[in-house]
């Protein structure tokens, strides 16, 4: 992509970045390795809530569906995405590249599902597994503003190396079990890798885009149980 950059003579304000125009072919390369990835993370994701609805099913000796575990909403994140916006008042076709971020659409948007109309699109903010997620939904403001989009997270404070360096994964397991979390991980350096204190508060990241009116806050999850692979 870099020599697609110098060869149409693309400069960027970041060197970190990189792109080449949609029609050439390192930008067809590309989407379709975007597609092919996010296929893969569909079915993943749908692979851990079948087998998340059957565990629980066992334990309760019920159907998920008489436990009521449904899903709310799938969206993928870090993705690039061909919509309708408005653009110097004008309504053109563009592809929108959300990195670090997520679509949140705002209510009566056509793309919406029928259940979200009135409400905007649901937007998934994880947290971290000491602290609490949340729940947001996107805002007329944010399509204006921001091509309909939010942040997904709160963002490593810090790097993975740093957290495995600086953290003890027991005194973050005891600080899990004062809170009443639950936890089973596959490897000790997982849990420092993923310690609260490896992120960024997400509270404060989501009152900025609550305050910033790009999206609205709508429910607090607090963790009860993690999972780490």
């Amino acid at each position: 992509m870099e020599k697609a950059m110098k060869r149409d003579k693309i400069e960027v304000n970041d060197r970190q970045l990189a792109c080449a125009h949609i029609k050439s072919q390192e930008g067809q390369d590309y989407l379709k390795g975007m597609a092919s990835a996010a296929n893969y993370a569909w079915v993943n994701r749908t692979s851990m809530t079948f087998l998340s609805r059957q565990a629980f099913a066992k334990m309760f000796q019920s159907t998920p569906d008489d436990l009521d575990m449904h899903v709310i909403y799938d969206v993928s994140h870090n993705i690039a995405k061909v919509e309708e916006h408005w653009m110097d008042g004008k309504q053109k076709t563009l592809l929108v590249h959300r990195k670090g971020s997520t679509r949140a659409f705002p209510p009566h948007h056509p793309l919406i599902p029928v259940d979200y109309q009135l409400t905007g699109q649901p937007v998934l903010i994880g947290g971290t597994m000491g602290t609490c997620s949340y729940v947001l939904t996107g805002t007329d403001q944010g399509m204006q503003e921001t091509f309909g989009s939010t942040c997904h997270g709160a963002g490593r404070a810090l790097s993975r190396a740093k957290s495995r360096r600086n953290l003890d994964y027991t005194e973050v397991l005891r600080v899990l079990d004062q809170k009443g979390i639950s936890i089973r991980v596959a490897s000790p350096k997982l849990v420092m890798e993923e310690a609260p204190e490896s992120y960024k508060n997400v509270t404060d990241v989501v009152n900025t885009c609550h305050s910033a009116g790009i999206s609205q806050k709508c429910i607090k999850l607090r963790p009860i149980a993690v999972i780490k692979g």
